[in-house]
This record gives structure tokens, C-alpha cells and sequence, in this order.
């Protein structure tokens, strides 16, 4: 076992961990937050995308040891203290991005990701922008619109 401390979604937390424990088994399992998905387990699908020191990570694809000492938002985490979504949260509900949801919280992360760090302001970079997130239900249209929609808004 080793002992990591990171900070989840603004707060300390320190906990044993066995090395081969994977980051979003971490997240899901010993600290309960489970709006982060496992989907496919090979980095493929995005279902459990978080934050990682403020970058899109997959966290299936990383050990909880490797991430010690950092700080993780989870899909929990990025509306603010009060309760008020974020705008990426607002506009997946707004333009009905989503169905089933399975896909949402690693779509919304990365979504966010994309619109402060890359090129948003088109179909196609918002398509090549989220080409590791799979979503099986929307046919991608709304998840575009909502994401063009919060990088309109600058």
C-alpha cells in the first residue's frame, strides 16, 4: 500500500491506496464520487474523463499513485460551491446534449477542456476536439451546439 494525498474537487484527501490502483477506480470506489464512469478501461470511450492540475485526463488510464500531490476536478466538483452549474453544464441541458447520460460527465470535462485550452469555434474542431469521448446515443449534433455555445460566449 501507499499512502497519496491529492486534492479532489477543492478539498485534501489523503488515503492508502494498493499500487496497481487505477485513478478512477480511486475516484469511483474509495471516494464514492461515481459521476466518473468506467467504460471501456482502455482509454477509448472518455466515460472517465476528469480534470487533472486543470487538463482533460482519462482515469482509467493512469495509476492513483501518479496522481499524488495533484489536484483532480471530477465532474462533482465543477459546478461552483454554491450549486450553480458550470455554463458547459447549462448548455449540454439547454441543447439537449445528452440522453442517457453515460457518456455526459467525461463529454462535459472534455468539452470544457477543449473550449480554455484548444479551438472551439467550429463543427469540426468541436468534432476533432472531443474524437476520444464516444457517445452511442446523440449522433454528436447537441454535444456540438453545446459546446460552440459556451465557446461563443468567450
Amino acid at each position: 500500500m501507499s499512502t497519496i494525498t491529492l486534492k479532489v474537487n477543492g478539498k485534501d484527501v489523503t488515503r492508502d491506496v494498493a499500487p496497481q490502483t487505477l485513478l478512477v477506480e480511486f475516484i469511483r470506489e474509495t471516494l464514492q464520487l461515481t459521476g466518473t464512469h468506467v467504460g471501456c478501461d482502455t482509454a477509448q470511450c472518455g466515460a472517465c474523463t476528469v480534470h487533472l492540475n486543470g487538463r482533460a485526463v482519462k482515469s482509467c488510464n493512469m495509476l492513483a499513485v501518479q496522481a499524488a500531490g495533484a489536484e483532480v476536478t471530477t465532474i462533482e466538483g465543477l459546478a461552483a460551491a454554491d450549486g450553480t452549474l458550470h455554463p458547459m453544464q447549462v448548455a449540454f441541458n439547454q441543447c439537449h446534449g445528452l440522453q442517457c447520460g453515460f457518456c455526459t460527465p467525461g463529454m462535459v470535462m472534455s468539452a470544457v477542456d477543449l473550449v480554455k485550452h484548444h479551438q472551439a469555434d467550429s463543427d469540426e474542431s468541436v468534432r476533432a476536439g472531443l474524437e476520444g469521448n464516444i457517445c452511442r446515443c446523440t449522433g454528436y449534433q447537441n454535444i456540438v451546439k453545446a459546446v460552440r455555445s459556451v465557446a461563443a460566449q468567450g
